[in-house]
């Protein structure tokens, strides 16, 4: 299969990052194995496993922080 990846950055409240934290989080523990994500007028169904591999990286640095969470499967 080719690579693909849809990427977009935004400046959003930290309130706004909990709820889009909170609503994939439902996504992950609904029921079945498929979820479908919306971007603009693309849309994706992908089908998730039981389990995943899970990274969460912190990087501190003199300008900005960065917390970054990846799931794999």
């Amino acid at each position: 299969m080719s690579n693909f990846e849809v990427e977009k950055r935004e400046i959003i409240s930290r309130d706004e990052a909990a709820t889009r934290l909170r609503r994939i989080a439902n996504l992950l523990s609904g029921s079945g194995e498929e979820v479908n994500f919306e971007r603009g007028e693309m849309k994706f169904k992908l089908s998730i496993p039981d389990e995943v591999q899970w990274k969460v990286e912190l990087e501190l640095d003199d300008d900005e922080n960065e917390l970054e969470i990846e799931l794999k499967w």
